[in-house]
């Protein structure tokens, strides 16, 4: 195991910690569960120069890092629906699409080949993982800093919230294109023997 590798997969653990951060009410956690989920977007870029840097770039850590960016968002996703911070359609098109191409990713593998992002894949990424920040950011403010300040931090957290909505709404319409690009690239190689 070396180093981009353990940084990849930590973000999978750390989901967990940040999603039950955000079911906490205690002073501070929502603090620090958008600064846990600032320290993962970091991981994700982090792990990706360490491997090119240090010459690790293996197949394992392609497919990995997609997996734990996947994990990492729609762990938080869910969460987010179930306090109805995001609409549902808009998460299950998402779910959708990671489902489709994370088994059009296991059919290539099984032949031996590694479908890695492409920069429509990785710009998905971004903006949801920016989306997600937002949305994470919403409620630091509404509880940890209007509390800790003494402010009303209302009209922020609402501009805030909004944001998350419009970016994770131009997230999703960068997923199902992206999905679209992945599929329409690999289909002939994936489906080969599937008439």
């Amino acid at each position: 195991m070396n180093l981009p590798n353990a940084i990849t997969l930590s973000r999978i653990p750390l989901m967990f910690v940040i999603v039950g951060l955000m079911y906490c009410s205690w002073p501070g956690a929502a603090t620090l569960a958008f600064a846990l989920f600032i320290a993962a977007a970091v991981g994700d870029w982090l792990d990706g120069f360490l491997a090119r840097r240090l010459a690790l770039v293996s197949n394992f850590g392609k497919l990995m890092d997609a997996m734990a960016d996947k994990i990492m968002v729609m762990g938080i996703v869910i969460a987010l629906v179930e306090k109805r911070e995001i609409p549902v359609a808009l998460a299950l098109i998402t779910l959708c699409r990671e489902f489709l191409i994370t088994g059009m990713r296991m059919v290539a593998a099984s032949k031996g080949i590694v479908v890695a992002a492409d920069s429509g894949g990785k710009g998905k990424t971004m903006t949801q993982l920016i989306a997600l920040g937002f949305l994470l950011g919403a409620p630091m403010l509404a509880t940890d800093w209007a509390y800790f300040l003494k402010w009303d931090a209302s009209p922020a957290v609402e501009f805030v919230n909004k944001v998350g909505v419009i970016v994770f709404v131009a997230g999703t319409v960068l997923s199902v294109w992206s999905g679209y690009r992945y599929i329409s690239r690999n289909a002939r190689m994936v489906f080969a023997d599937a008439g």
